[in-house]
């Protein structure tokens, strides 16, 4: 007999590789995300168009990828797909916001902060569910604030970026948006899916993107070849692989575990930024970034999380 939809066997599952290598998936996914920012300012491309196109291109795949979940557990609620929808216009201030700091600090210093997520979506969960935080988890935040305030340039006059004390502000907004991303899409989540929910907020965050790029005046829609294969790296890197495997894998593997896979999205970053960009932090910003990643470990210390774990735009992301 025929599984039918809603019956999920074995050899119907959708992602059912995840099952079996969560962690090679988790690394592969962090390693692609952590592409996104450099890419982005390979592409030469505006904020809000890379946004769109990101978006864009990422569309018909996922499409094709959640049809594949329909036909094993069916159609998702309305209510749920409103909730993921929701969460896109979230996720689209997080991009928005993300270029525009990368084009302030740079893609390795901006990549860094937008993890501080973790640190927002642990007092989220504080405030609103009454998720008390851990010691551990307590520590995070003033640790990581003080990795900000030395990125930022405000102690130090040497600091790389055209402007890292406003491109560090709209790091801290875009990893702001990034929470509410995932404390949304939390609301309306399915944990035996990811592709669904990925394709409402992309659609979501596309149109959003799109609306704010022709107020601001800055999307191009007729972009240049290269541009054009720059941002359909973006999509199928950030987009597609990277924010469906990191939330299919990350709820497979132990809180431990998680905690290190986090951390290889900022440091590939810093490290990719380096080599690709020649960005070349100060002292200072590099204690700064390891005050912050240590943040980042200690705000996943506690083995329950309260949504999706963060991209490493991801990316995911990310980003």
């Amino acid at each position: 007999m025929s599984a039918g939809p809603g019956t999920a066997t074995a050899s119907h599952r959708p992602f059912r590789l995840f099952d079996a290598h969560p962690r090679s998936a988790a690394v592969a996914a962090a390693a692609g995300i952590s592409m996104a920012g450099i890419i982005f300012v390979l592409s030469e491309a505006s904020p809000s168009t890379a946004t769109f196109f990101r978006c864009l291109y990422a569309l018909p795949l996922l499409w094709w990828l959640m049809r594949r979940e329909e036909s094993v557990f069916g159609s998702r609620p309305l209510r749920q797909r409103a909730w993921a929808l929701a969460a896109g216009v979230f996720f689209a201030g997080d991009l928005l916001l993300f270029h525009h700091s990368i084009l302030l600090i740079g893609a390795g210093l901006g990549t860094v902060l937008v993890n501080l997520q973790v640190v927002f979506v642990t007092l989220a969960a504080w405030f609103i569910w009454h998720e008390r935080p851990s010691a551990a988890q307590a520590l995070a935040v003033p640790l990581a604030l003080s990795g900000v305030l030395l990125i930022s340039g405000v102690v130090d006059s040497g600091a790389y970026g055209e402007d890292p004390t406003l491109g560090s502000i709209l790091a801290l907004l875009t990893a702001l948006c990034y929470a509410g991303y995932l404390l949304i899409l939390r609301k309306g989540r399915d944990r035996r899916r990811a592709a669904g929910p990925i394709f409402d907020a992309t659609l979501a965050c596309g149109a959003t993107a799109l609306v704010a790029g022709l107020f601001v005046g800055d999307i191009d829609l007729v972009p240049t070849l290269p541009m054009h294969a720059w941002l359909l790296l973006l999509a199928l890197t950030a987009q597609v692989g990277g924010q469906i495997m990191i939330a299919l894998a990350l709820p497979r593997l132990p809180a431990a575990v998680t905690s290190l896979i986090l951390l290889i999205q900022p440091v590939l970053a810093t490290i990719g930024a380096t080599i690709i960009l020649s960005e070349t932090p100060s002292l200072m910003q590099l204690v700064g970034v390891g005050l912050i990643l240590g943040g980042v470990v200690l705000g996943t210390a506690r083995g329950r999380t309260p949504g999706p774990p963060p991209s490493v735009s991801v990316a995911a992301a990310p980003t």
